[in-house]
């Protein structure tokens, strides 16, 4: 019976180590599926045929922000082990390099990070920090920083590089896996801004599309001239849209073509702003307006003015010193971003000017509508037609009574035609039918075209949202990356960015004022449980050997 026992446990634990070395069972118990990948990341796991090389570069002296980085990261490339074709991971700590070879580190993109750690004899030291990893893949290679998110303290921070760990690592390895690269086209033809102001926009898609440009206005244009394109963007238009343009643009969407429109809701003149130190604003009309209307948005012809904005020199007055003063200017606001959609997620304040508010039309369209970008808690709309004044400096900040209002909304589902009860216009080369509905695709409306552009002084390019009076770089270029990533996804790679990992931080105050209570109970509590537990065994122990007096003779009773 023994034997026959023994058999059956031992078969058992042959079967079940079959079973496993056949199926890899993994459960993530976690709250926030730390340690969990999505089906999107495994998938392109599985399609690898080569050996990934991972070279973490975040080592040495780190202080808690870092390890916790450090460590997330090691054990996100350890779980992508388990579905790729191998990877090996490396480790390398820059600071023991000599410092040439530092500096040629650096030269080739490895900006280091300062941090402060405080060691043993209590001295508080900064070190360069090297968040980093770099990914080789066949012949290719990726730098991937792991500190891409947005933060204001080195918690926020690290916690945003571990939310966005999963995507930062996969994204580079799907680039390099991809055998072509997809097209985007932005449309002119009308009166857009000059090229030298999407030069920076041209620069930062190139990293992952082809981009072209060109008009699709003219005669005898083809219904299907945009047809080799993923997606189009149309940047600050300033003329109408013919109907032929139109038509063309509609049956594009219908057919499932995306649109990232960037379309100013006023007309009003820089020039004359500078000259002057006013401009009239009246509402921009160029022909787009109610194709947004039947697709689900509407751009008002109206400014927001908001307090969180930049900042403006002016002409500082004769009795001043200097020549110049910063101002407020509430036509510029910095736009705040929504921490739930993948766009937006962990981006930090988008720079703007002259923005119009939008808003949601026909609810009931099952069109799936959510906003990206609002304004602070204290906007003005300023309603068409009026006049922008740099004069009018003094402000009644009560009048600012909005909050949160939308500027750009991104709209996904089924959208009806703008012509699906109209006929076809002339100089449309076609010898089809109207389609009526689309297939399932998305666009992005955002509330003016300033969101896009660059600032171009003396033909030196800046950067998109760089603000030349601070210095600072919003995250402008993140912004239209991930929308434009977001159009065109077509594996759910994008969607890795809506991981959220709350924050988990000690109440300082409170562990400082309970300090005395904390460290009783941690030191009082196990000897506490070790002394219950030896009077339990004590006394089991002598109700078990217990003493009996029969018949005037001591009996030893087992129990």
């Amino acid at each position: 019976m023994k034997v026959r026992n023994l058999i059956i446990v031992l078969a058992g634990i042959v079967l079940a180590n079959v079973l496993v070395q056949l199926h890899v069972f993994r459960w993530d118990l976690t709250d926030d599926k730390l340690y969990s990948l999505s089906d999107a990341s495994k998938n392109l796991l599985d399609q690898t045929d080569a050996p990934i090389e991972a070279t973490v570069l975040l080592n040495g002296d780190l202080s808690a922000g870092f390890k916790r980085l450090r460590k997330a990261t090691i054990e996100t490339l350890e779980e992508m082990r388990v579905y790729a074709h191998g990877i090996r991971i490396d480790y390398l700590d820059l600071n023991t390099l000599d410092n040439k070879a530092r500096q040629e580190m650096e030269q080739k993109g490895f900006i280091p990070t300062r941090n402060t750690i405080v060691e043993h004899s209590g001295k508080t030291v900064e070190i360069r920090t090297y968040p980093y990893v770099i990914l080789r893949y066949h012949d290719k290679e990726a730098i991937v920083n792991l500190l891409s998110g947005a933060g204001q303290t080195e918690e926020e921070v690290t916690n945003a590089g571990i939310e966005q760990l999963e995507y930062n690592l996969l994204e580079p390895l799907y680039l390099m896996q991809r055998s072509s690269t997809p097209r985007v086209a932005i449309l002119e033809g009308h009166d857009e801004a000059e090229e030298q102001y999407t030069y920076d926009l041209e620069k930062t898609l190139s990293d992952y599309f082809q981009v072209d440009r060109g008009s699709i206005n003219g005669e005898g244009v083809d219904l299907h001239i945009l047809d080799d394109y993923q997606a189009i963007i149309i940047a600050n238009p300033q003329s109408s849209f013919g109907e032929a343009e139109r038509y063309i643009i509609d049956q594009y969407i219908m057919r499932g073509g995306k649109v990232l429109w960037a379309v100013d809701g006023v007309r009003f003149s820089n020039d004359m702003l500078h000259t002057e130190g006013f401009t009239p604003i009246i509402e921009h009309e160029i022909g787009i307006k109610d194709m947004l209307f039947r697709y689900g948005i509407c751009i008002d012809p109206a400014l927001v003015q908001d307090v969180q904005c930049l900042k403006i020199p002016v002409q500082a007055p004769s009795s001043s010193k200097q020549s110049h003063v910063l101002i407020p200017w509430t036509y510029a606001p910095l736009l705040q971003s929504n921490p739930y959609h993948p766009i937006t997620h962990d981006i930090g304040a988008i720079m703007s000017t002259f923005v119009s508010p939008i808003r949601a039309v026909n609810d009931e369209d099952g069109i799936e509508k959510f906003v990206l970008l609002y304004t602070s808690t204290a906007t003005k709309v300023t309603r068409c037609p009026n006049e922008v004044n740099l004069s009018g400096n003094e402000q009644d900040w009560n009048s600012y009574e909005y909050a949160n209002v939308p500027v750009a909304a991104s709209m996904e589902g089924v959208f009806p035609s703008v012509y699906a009860h109209r006929m076809m216009p002339e100089g449309v080369i076609a010898n089809e039918p109207v389609i009526k509905q689309s297939t399932p695709t998305r666009q992005i409306v955002i509330g003016s075209g300033s969101v896009l552009m660059n600032n171009a002084n003396q033909n030196q390019i800046q950067a998109i949202g760089f603000d030349p009076v601070t210095g600072r770089l919003y995250s402008n270029r993140d912004f239209i990356t991930n929308a434009m990533l977001w159009l065109t996804d077509e594996d759910g790679l994008i969607r890795l960015r809506e991981k959220i990992i709350p924050l988990r931080m000690l109440n300082t105050k409170r562990a400082y004022q309970e300090r005395t209570k904390v460290e009783l109970i941690s030191i009082i509590c196990p000897i506490a449980v070790l002394a219950l537990i030896g009077g339990m065994v004590f006394v089991i122990r002598k109700r078990k050997y217990a003493l009996k007096v029969e018949s005037g003779k001591l009996k030893v009773e087992r129990r």
